[in-house]
């Protein structure tokens, strides 16, 4: 008889993330660049769903999150959202 390890199933749970320098509650561990979007709107982070989302990855360095994609989020995870138009 063998047996399997098995990661422990992971259960949502409210997780404080920062987006434009403001916290923002999203259901994690797992979340989609819209879901912490619409999130940040609704908590009144001054931004649309259009806007285009990065994760912060250290200096200097970000990734662009799309809508659909999938990201584990945790404490520290940072964000920026700028407008579609926005060259910065």
């Amino acid at each position: 008889m063998s047996t399997t390890f098995q990661e422990p199933a992971r259960h949502p749970h409210l997780v404080e993330i920062t987006v434009n320098g403001r916290p923002v509650n999203v259901l994690g561990p797992k979340a989609t660049g819209l879901q912490i979007k619409e999130a940040a709107v609704e908590q009144g982070v001054s931004i649309q769903v259009d806007f285009v989302l990065s994760e912060v990855r250290g200096h200097d360095r970000r990734r662009v999150v799309g809508d659909d994609d999938l990201i584990t989020v945790n404490k520290r995870s940072e964000f920026v959202a700028v407008a579609p138009d926005d060259n910065s």
